[in-house]
């Protein structure tokens, strides 16, 4: 029986908080948007009239509302799965099927997983079927979202099997120390599936093959020479079988190290923008961003981890869900979701880093290019392309983008182009 004491009662305030503050965020925004939509940024006033600026809030506007009663709505549920007495009952359930640990802790994560696979169905329906396809941007049929559904799932299923199994064989057999080692396996896990992912698991859901403008190659080599860089091909991807926003990105480590472009922002943008969007990722590497935040990400692996291993022993958090004694496959469940709102206050440190980032990037990319042009070009041409909000609550911002502001971040190239 679930127990109401100082531990449940602590979680459950701040979950709340974490439900309210996230809800009054989005809120925020929205009305932001409402106080400040009506006048064109002076950046993109050449770009933008004022129908094309009210299509941008209204999607912004609708997203925001939607992401507001998704983020509730898997809230609820998880509240449901901690207070409803359904772990001790599905834990009670696989015993009576088997009694292994390894196996009844993958039917137990398995089962949690199926229930959040079905529940998220209707919202993945919704926000493809309805908001993107009314906004124009959703070009995918009924039939590609489920064979992408089967796929992901299938995917899921063999990557995350996979890493739980070895998991669960290092809690089962190494008990002090098995969070390090699980620490090991995990980075050389994260570390295979980056280098295997542009030639193995990409192409399970699109298509690639070398770009077609052979005067675009060449300036992309000639670039790329420039930065000091080897790349093993330069591919377009078949995106707009799927959606019309455009994109562009580096994958790859090693001898799999490739450019992606998608096949819609070929079509939109003349090769110059393309060069500058380019120009600004090959900044990542040279400024050594992607090893930084692999290094980031693996020291902050680590150190939930060890959380997790010395919380693991806390008979208290299995009384408090009605679990009469430690079973550890539910701490690896229980530990991380009481974690998580916490968690989630931390966040803004990580988008405040990447901004950082962001802005070094598009330094090194005016840097390479000699000229800030057109990559203000591009991105007002993106921004717009993408219905972007150009007008953000600046708390809003700050807590959850990963890049600076449109507006913010073409006024700084400007300023650069004033100096160059």
């Amino acid at each position: 029986m679930i127990q109401f004491n100082a531990l449940l009662i602590l979680y459950l305030s701040i979950f709340i908080f974490r439900s309210l503050f996230q809800a009054a965020l989005n809120i925020l925004n929205i009305n932001h948007l409402n106080q400040h939509g009506n006048e064109v940024p002076r950046a993109f006033r050449n770009a933008v009239d004022k129908d094309k600026f009210s299509i941008m809030a209204k999607y912004t506007s609708d997203s925001t509302k939607f992401e507001i009663i998704s983020q509730v709505s898997d809230q609820i549920l998880m509240l449901l799965i901690l207070l409803s007495g359904f772990l001790p009952w599905l834990v009670e359930l696989i015993n009576t099927c088997c009694s292994g640990f390894i196996s009844g802790g993958l039917l137990f994560f398995a089962a949690l997983a199926f229930i959040s696979i079905l529940f998220d169905v209707p919202f993945s329906l919704y926000h493809t079927f309805v908001i993107e396809e009314r906004y124009g941007f959703n070009t995918k049929n009924v039939r590609l979202w489920i064979l992408d559904w089967f796929k992901g799932i299938a995917l899921s299923i063999t990557l995350g099997g996979i890493f739980l199994f070895f998991l669960l064989l290092l809690l089962r057999y190494m008990e002090n120390y098995w969070w390090f080692f699980a620490w090991i396996i995990l980075s050389v896990f994260e570390l295979i599936i980056m280098w295997l992912y542009p030639v193995l698991i990409a192409p399970i859901f699109n298509k690639f093959e070398p770009i077609s403008n052979d005067e675009l190659k060449d300036k992309i080599v000639n670039l790329m020479s420039k930065a000091g860089l080897g790349v093993k091909g330069i591919f377009q991807m078949d995106a707009g079988i799927r959606s019309k926003h455009t994109n562009a990105y580096f994958t790859g480590l090693g001898k799999t190290k490739r450019i992606v472009l998608f096949d819609t922002l070929l079509k939109s943008h003349p090769n110059d923008e393309i060069l500058s969007i380019l120009a600004h990722e090959t900044g990542h590497w040279i400024k050594k961003h992607i090893i930084k935040q692999l290094i980031l990400m693996e020291t902050l692996s680590l150190v939930g981890l060890f959380i997790i291993a010395k919380l693991l022993d806390w008979n208290l958090i299995y009384q408090t869900f009605g679990f009469e004694g430690k079973i550890p496959y539910v701490g690896l469940f229980l530990v991380p979701v009481l974690l998580a709102p916490i968690g989630y206050f931390l966040s803004p440190a990580g988008s405040a880093i990447s901004r950082k980032y962001e802005k070094e990037a598009d330094t090194v990319a005016v840097s390479l290019t000699g000229d800030a042009g057109p990559m203000i070009s591009a991105l007002i041409r993106l921004s717009a392309e993408n219905l972007s909000n150009l007008v953000p609550h600046k708390i809003y911002s700050w807590f959850n983008y990963s890049h600076p502001a449109p507006v913010e971040r073409i006024e700084r190239l400007e300023a650069m182009k004033d100096n160059l």
